[in-house]
């Protein structure tokens, strides 16, 4: 990287050195092994680890830091402001389900290309990446796409990387063991028609890099490309632009297969007119769109303020401060003045273009005359591997302080079927206590978790439901009348949680309230069981509901944060 400005803010720098180490690591690393990724003192890594976990960006577990959603925040601030994934994310889906393959978006990011929105169809032999990673243009479908409009400049920037890391070391989504320079593997190589080795994938290697001037002027005169094994061998995708009015693709779409489905050539036959009229529908949208009302941002100067008084030396206020400039950006507010910058987060004029000179050093902002627009690079900063968190990732630290709160075990669940199944759980260190594992099932009717979930249907798949249950009595107590099983659960809808008292086994008392998604409705539900001498039904409502609820919150503001572009897998 050339020299920072002297005007740059080092804390901000060396934040952003640690997030990407951790965004490279897959979101985990230990203290030591962030002092050696990042080549920071120790005293440095642990305040700036301090800061970032006091801002919910990272949560510190023993000598360990984890990235945790908050951090989204920034990713959220890219895309919005982007817009791409808002407006064609339902196209790609739609194209997706009806192909029966895997479908992306990507967008130009220097000589590499960086995925924007994923619609990944679940089989055993899946092939797709995340969002946010970073592939080299010359190895993808998308890249000759986008080369096709590079300047002579971009063209000599390009041949300089590759000669100074031809083994792709700077793209850390590429698979390991794919590079020229790996040992063995094998998969299936489409140019010999039969099982390729190493060899066969390392010569379609060099030949894409050799060639990438030829694909790239085939791309250019036939308007589509194709990744023939070129990241990995068996994967397979071809690639499409979506041009703006001017001309010029503001993003590719790509389907992506593998060759036990197709081969290139069978994939391009398969896929290519529907591919082409996907992309023609998606630049109509792209056109029509109205202009996006600026959301909110979230002034966030007084906070940093307030929690550099209240942590001190341990709390790095200008790391904060550079962070909060990138949320100033967002849905409406894709391009902003510094005054504007300055007015969104509560930052002073001199302190906010400090940021911002920091932030284009590190490729995270550009400009444009007086005006700043955030860069593909800020997804770097843990979008690709929090992308991928499941339900319960987000549930279990929230699982884990409501244990440390009640001390009692707590769960998260979803419904499968006609019952529920346990996906999270926290136990608690007891003589006597609950014991279920992970992947555990049970009734839903007789469950608070399950109740809880019942209740939230709308009423008619409710009453089906209702109407082909089997209401077995599991403990003298359980509800097996369908009219008072209906209006329990009427009740719980009213209540908003479910309490169970030795319905499901005897001595056993739990009460569930319900984890909802942004859409309002219940993905899922979370509880606390106890035996009965612990607490008395009155104590449960009185004692473990407020605080059960409070993690049921967090939970949902995690999910809303990581789910705004993102799905979120329920189990």
């Amino acid at each position: 990287m050339d020299t920072a400005p002297a005007e740059a803010v080092g804390p901000l720098m060396r934040g952003v050195a640690v997030l990407r180490a951790l965004s490279d690591a897959d979101g985990r690393l230990s203290l030591g092994e962030l002092v050696r990724a990042t080549g920071l003192a120790r005293s440095t890594v642990d305040r700036v680890v301090a800061t970032l976990a006091r801002m919910g960006h990272l949560r510190l577990d023993g000598s360990g830091a984890t990235l945790a959603p908050r951090l989204m925040e920034l990713a959220n601030a890219y895309l919005g402001a982007l817009r791409l994934p808002a407006l064609l994310g339902p196209y790609a889906v739609q194209l997706a389900e009806e192909l029966d393959e895997s479908v992306s978006l990507a967008v130009p990011d220097r000589d590499g290309i960086r995925f924007v929105h994923q619609s990944t169809r679940r089989r055993a032999m899946s092939l797709t990446f995340r969002i946010g990673d970073l592939l080299p243009a010359e190895r993808t479908a998308p890249g000759p796409l986008f080369a096709a409009h590079w300047s002579p400049p971009q063209w000599q920037d390009w041949r300089e990387q590759r000669a100074a890391d031809p083994a792709v070391a700077g793209f850390p989504a590429v698979p390991s063991g794919t590079d020229t320079g790996a040992g063995t593997n094998t998969g299936t190589d489409n140019n010999t028609g039969g099982t390729g080795t190493r060899a066969g994938f390392e010569q379609r290697v060099t030949r894409a890099v050799g060639g990438f001037e030829q694909r790239v002027a085939a791309a250019r005169h036939a308007g589509w490309a194709v990744d023939d094994q070129l990241i990995e061998p068996g994967l397979i995708a071809v690639a499409v632009p979506v041009r703006d009015v001017a001309g010029a693709p503001v993003c590719a779409v790509s389907v992506v297969s593998h060759t036990s489905r197709h081969s290139a050539a069978s994939l391009r036959a398969a896929v290519l007119p529907r591919l082409r009229e996907t992309a023609a529908a998606m630049e109509a949208e792209l056109r029509g769109a109205p202009a996006p009302t600026p959301s909110a941002p979230r002034a966030l100067a007084a906070w940093t303020s307030a929690s550099k008084q209240e942590l001190g030396a341990e709390f790095v206020e200008s790391l904060a401060r550079g962070l909060t400039v990138l949320t100033a950006f967002g849905e409406g507010r894709a391009e902003l003045s510094l005054s504007a910058v300055a007015e969104a987060t509560g930052l002073a004029r001199a302190t906010a273009r400090r940021a911002l000179i920091t932030l284009h050093h590190l490729g995270l902002v550009a400009t444009e005359g007086r005006a700043f627009r955030l860069t593909p690079r800020v997804l770097s900063l843990g979008c690709p591997p929090l992308s991928r968190t499941t339900l319960p990732d987000i549930a279990a630290p929230h699982l884990a302080a409501l244990v440390r709160t009640l001390h009692d075990s707590a769960s998260l669940a979803v419904l499968d079927g006609d019952a529920i199944q346990y996906t999270a759980r926290v136990a608690t260190s007891r003589i006597m206590s609950v014991n279920i594992t992970l992947g555990t099932r049970f009734p839903a009717y007789a469950a608070s978790m399950g109740r809880v979930l019942l209740a939230d249907l709308p009423a008619g798949e409710r009453a089906a439901r209702l109407g082909r249950m089997e209401l077995r009595a599991l403990t003298p107590r359980t509800l097996t009348s369908p009219a008072a099983l209906a209006a329990a659960l009427d009740e719980v809808a009213a209540q908003g949680y479910a309490l169970v008292d030795e319905e499901l086994e005897e001595g056993l008392r739990s009460i569930a309230v319900p984890v909802r998604g942004p859409d309002g409705r219940a993905v899922g539900a979370v509880n606390v069981a106890m035996h009965t001498t612990r607490r008395t039904v009155a104590e449960c409502v009185a004692e473990v509901l407020p605080v059960l609820r409070g993690a049921a919150a967090a939970i949902e503001a995690d999910l809303g944060v990581v789910g705004r572009f993102c799905r979120i897998p329920l189990s």
